[in-house]
């Protein structure tokens, strides 16, 4: 028997006709199969198993870049843009759960033969970007106007207001929190997100207006989003309030109440200490006369009716 050829196996996703291209030939690929060290990760696309991502999102991702290996002139965008730039979800449903996306211009859907979400539209220079792997992806901020274009208010604001935060992140070299709430920086990053929103323009002006890149989880947007649509009185968000103990900021203030508005995630009681932390934050702000009230992250994406009840009696108390 004759000893296999051995081979680099490709750590990303490859055709048929690169691997060609560098030797390989139909006996070597099925080889390699046969023994489980190489995936087919769709028809012509291959990959060294080594190289398969062990999570679902990490699996979505590469997912999405063999399908841009089998058309070239795909970009990757919408939910699979999100997981390239970390961008929050607005809701419970993870972006991996969908399919991969690409988008082409008209031009470049001709011959799709594709199995992932595709989309025709007309992608600016400015609304490409590369990857750390060097693959096409729609920017931070076309990806954002993508996803929150069909979304109501609050769901848009979740996207929008994180991807404000990432562009914030690459103007300067390091992030302080007073840059998401700077006045130069947040209109840069408005900007740029109302220059990526193209057809969406007019349907996200609203929105793209109450964008505030210094709420900082998905929760507080989307509460932002209901109270504006509840027209109950806006508060601030991650206001600085000096105590004994040092600067305090708040998920919501509004100072004219002394009433502060906390949006509690699971990420923030991971052990013991940071729940007594908390309590002995919430005590320290009672003790300098606000009132205080709390709902779940949970709780707004899924019962907003009951989270603005909870509020409108704060304030009316």
């Amino acid at each position: 028997m004759r000893t296999p050829k051995p081979w680099a196996l490709p750590t990303q996703p490859a055709t048929r006709a690169l691997l060609g291209a560098s030797g390989v030939s139909d006996e070597m690929i099925r080889t390699q199969l046969r023994s489980g060290r190489l995936l087919r990760v769709r028809q012509g696309i291959y990959l060294a198993r080594d190289a398969w991502p062990d999570s679902a999102a990490g699996q979505h991702v590469m997912l999405a870049r063999a399908e841009q290996a089998a058309n070239p002139a795909a970009v990757i965008s919408h939910g699979s843009a999100a997981l390239v730039w970390g961008l929050s979800t607005p809701g419970l449903t993870p972006w991996h759960a969908s399919k991969p996306s690409v988008t082409l211009s008209a031009e470049g859907a001709h011959g799709w033969s594709g199995t992932a979400d595709r989309h025709v539209s007309r992608l600016s220079p400015a609304d490409v970007a590369r990857d750390d792997e060097g693959y096409a992806v729609t920017s931070v901020a076309r990806t954002a106007v993508d996803l929150a274009g069909p979304l109501d208010l609050p769901g848009a604001l979740a996207i929008l207001d994180h991807a404000a935060r990432l562009l914030i992140h690459c103007y300067v070299t390091t992030t302080r929190r007073t840059d998401y709430s700077s006045p130069r920086l947040v209109t840069a990053a408005r900007e740029t997100l109302v220059a990526a929103a193209g057809r969406h323009r007019s349907r996200l002006h609203t929105t793209l207006e109450l964008v505030v890149p210094a709420r900082e989880s998905p929760a507080e947007s989307l509460t932002a989003g209901h109270l504006q649509l509840a027209g109950l009185p806006t508060p601030l968000f991650q206001a600085p309030i000096d105590t004994p103990n040092g600067r305090l900021y708040p998920d919501f203030l509004w100072p004219d109440l002394m009433l502060i508005g906390e949006c509690d995630g699971a990420i923030k009681y991971t052990d013991p200490q940071s729940i007594v932390a908390e309590k002995e934050r919430e005590q320290l702000l009672r003790d300098l006369g606000y009132r205080i009230v709390r709902w779940l992250a949970k709780e707004i994406m899924t019962r907003p009716d009951i989270v603005l009840a909870r509020i409108e009696r704060a304030l009316l108390s």
